[in-house]
């Protein structure tokens, strides 16, 4: 008894309370394994006493050991552990049953190599290592910190053996690059990078090397390893020179990544470093070449040595852009800009492009910007030039409210026509500019709410609702991170709850799941209220039901079909306690539940088929102006046995538009 109480506190995390109860029990065990000892050993079934004393202690002095290492009492761990490692040799099948106990000690990695047979096996070992490493480090850095290094290196030796055995197999490239993927995302660096060289070796000769380079590159910078990134990509400069050139699909990604990291050090304002990486990118293009990613290219490099006020070699940049795309408009913005910082204020006031008004004013040049702004003021009718302008105008309070209402506004618009397009190109690139227009909104309010008091403003909702919606229809990968959010927020709304759930749904949207985790979690705000909205609770209750027991759905998952019935209790329990419940809906749920139970009874599950037909008996007894009719077809059903006893079948379901469920009902079918 002392034993098992000892390991339940050892097990609940209260190692101090567990001592006592262990060392009573190692004493007890003691004082009984000295009395067999006195005993003859000719007595038939002293031995088996005596091996079962020994188990006991063994597993009591296990016990001490996992709670000793828990306080940091690691001397008193190994001392524990060094009589149950001496026990072994009388006790050879406690083998494996000691690893578990001692995975923060070097005795257990020592048992499991005692013997193959008992060994936890290489994951468990690799995990006692790393474990043995901490403890090492904890116990004392500077005096054990070589065994911790070596125990390191040995885990790393076990997963390495692994993962080397991969390649004595005939393996696709995309399964090798699918195991890099796995354990460099399991933060097992050193492995996942020796391992993407042993295949980069095994597919040397292979046209697909270039996604292994791909994948190195890019978690090399994931991990903050620039300079080795860096030389990889230089590699892949040489090569593309001397016959080695990536396919043409890599190679974009590659670009992409290039620019995505010069697009960075640029929004850090470090200059040069995205000079580095555009100078990267640019490397790839012959010269000559006309392209339009290229003159894109140009224009950005352009605005890095604008930054550094090198302005020859922007002008050279700016007129390589200008060669691969005259007719762009933002390569007409770098060419006037050009003109304004080398004081060509005539030739500025001469262009009729709003794109004069932003240079000038970035660069003080207020003659060439008054001029500029009187002529857009004159003729300009573009809402969003107009809107582009006012960001340059100063932050007050008024202004930011404008800004804010107006890109509210527009996501509000993007949406409502991604609802009614109807090609899904239309609506991805309108869901997308939504987007847009929801980010730069989000960016503005939380500037404005530094200026004063907005706790009634409904702006953080919407931009939820709106950003919910868009990111749905879009299946975007940041759906979960946003709806993280959302289940956290500490005090969010019913209605609002009840709009995700809605907009879980709503096509091309499809989220079950998300939509029955808002529901339920309405639900439970609706429960707390001091009076319960019975008129949305069976809304709430409608669609949960509707979710988890679809129409005609025969065989269904015991614990769904327990789920479910916690609803119609749940509904049970509300319309027995207030008129208000609809009792259209009161009628649905008994439909329901009662068609149930002819379903389960069509198969053979009797006892479940009472139960689902007397909930459904129980909510019929709550119908007022039907009551009677429907009595009378309860009456029918049951004298015909369940045989085509389901009172309809027909389309249930919510209207998403109106938000009102409609149902199409057929008699009983007796």
């Amino acid at each position: 008894m002392t034993m098992k109480t000892g390991k339940g506190w050892v097990d609940v995390g209260k190692a101090a309370l567990a001592d006592g109860f262990l060392v009573i029990a190692v004493n007890s065990l003691e004082k009984l394994y000295a009395q067999l000892m006195k005993r003859s050993s000719g007595e038939a079934d002293i031995q088996v006493h005596k091996a079962d004393v020994e188990k006991d202690l063994f597993k009591v002095l296990s016990y001490q050991a996992e709670s000793a290492v828990v306080q940091g009492y690691f001397q008193k761990a190994v001392t524990c552990l060094q009589r149950c490692k001496d026990m072994l040799t009388r006790l050879p099948k406690q083998v494996s049953e000691i690893s578990p106990f001692v995975s923060f000690q070097n005795q257990s990695y020592e048992i499991g190599k005692m013997d193959k047979k008992y060994s936890p096996g290489e994951e468990m070992q690799a995990k006692v290592l790393r474990l043995l490493a901490t403890v090492y480090l904890e116990w004392d850095c500077e005096q054990y910190q070589d065994k911790a290094l070596r125990a390191i290196s040995l885990a790393n030796e076990v997963v390495t053996y692994s993962v080397a055995e991969l390649l004595l197999h005939e393996v696709s490239l995309d399964f090798c690059l699918n195991t890099a993927k796995l354990l460099l995302e399991h933060e097992r660096e050193l492995v996942g990078f020796d391992f993407l060289k042993s295949i980069s070796g095994r597919f040397a000769s292979s046209p697909d090397l270039g996604k292994i380079i791909l994948l190195h590159i890019e978690f090399l910078l994931q991990r903050m390893k620039e300079p080795l990134a860096k030389q990889k990509i230089e590699d892949v400069i040489t090569g593309h020179y001397t016959g080695k050139q990536l396919s043409p699909e890599t190679l974009n990604r590659l670009h992409i990544i290039l620019w995505d990291r010069a697009a960075k050090s640029y929004e850090a304002k470090n200059y040069s470093e995205a000079l580095q990486w555009y100078n990267y990118s640019l490397s790839f293009y012959s010269s000559g070449q006309i392209d339009q990613n290229l003159a894109k290219l140009q224009r950005n490099m352009a605005s890095c040595y604008f930054h550094l006020k090198h302005l020859e070699k922007a002008k050279e940049a700016v007129k390589e852009a200008e060669r691969c795309d005259p007719s762009s408009i933002f390569t007409q913005f770098s060419v006037y800009k050009v003109a304004v910082l080398e004081g060509n204020t005539e030739k500025g006031r001469n262009n009729q492009k709003e794109n004069v008004f932003v240079a000038c004013f970035q660069n003080e040049q207020q003659a060439v910007a008054i001029k500029a702004l009187e002529y857009l003021s004159q003729h300009s009718q573009d809402c969003q030039q107009v809107f582009t302008l006012s960001q340059f105008c100063p932050s007050d309070k008024a202004v930011l409210i404008a800004q804010k209402t107006c890109l509210l506004l527009a996501a509000a618009v993007d949406l409502e026509m991604g609802r009614c397009s109807l090609t899904l190109t239309d609506q991805i690139e309108l869901l997308s500019q939504a987007l847009h227009h929801i980010q730069a909104c989000r960016e503005i309010w939380n500037v404005l709410k530094l200026t004063g008091d907005f706790s009634k403003d409904p702006t953080d909702t919407l931009l939820l609702l709106y950003e919910f919606e868009a990111r749905a229809k879009l299946n975007d990968p940041e759906l979960d991170s946003l709806l993280e959010l959302v289940w956290e927020l500490p005090q969010i709304e019913t209605k609002t709850l009840e709009t995700i759930a809605s907009l879980a749904m709503e096509s091309p949207a499809h989220y079950p799941s998300v939509c029955k985790r808002a529901l339920k979690s309405a639900l439970t705000l609706h429960r707390k209220q001091e009076a319960i909205d019975a008129v949305r609770v069976s809304k709430c209750l409608h669609s949960l039901v509707h979710l988890s027991l679809p129409t005609g759905v025969i065989d269904t998952d015991a614990c769904v079909l327990e789920e479910v019935w916690g609803y119609f209790e749940d509904a049970l329990s509300i319309v027995s306690t207030t008129d208000d419940y609809p009792e259209v809906e009161t009628l649905w749920l008994m439909t329901r539940a009662w068609n149930t139970g002819i379903f389960q009874y069509s198969v053979g599950k009797y006892k479940e088929a009472e139960h689902w037909c007397g909930l459904g008996m129980r909510f019929l007894n709550h119908l007022r102006s039907l009551k009677s009719s429907y009595e009378s077809q309860v009456s029918v059903s049951r004298r015909q046995g369940g045989k085509n006893g389901e009172w309809w079948r027909g389309k249930q379901g919510r209207n998403c538009s109106t938000g009102k469920w409609t149902r199409q009902k057929k008699s009983l079918d007796a």
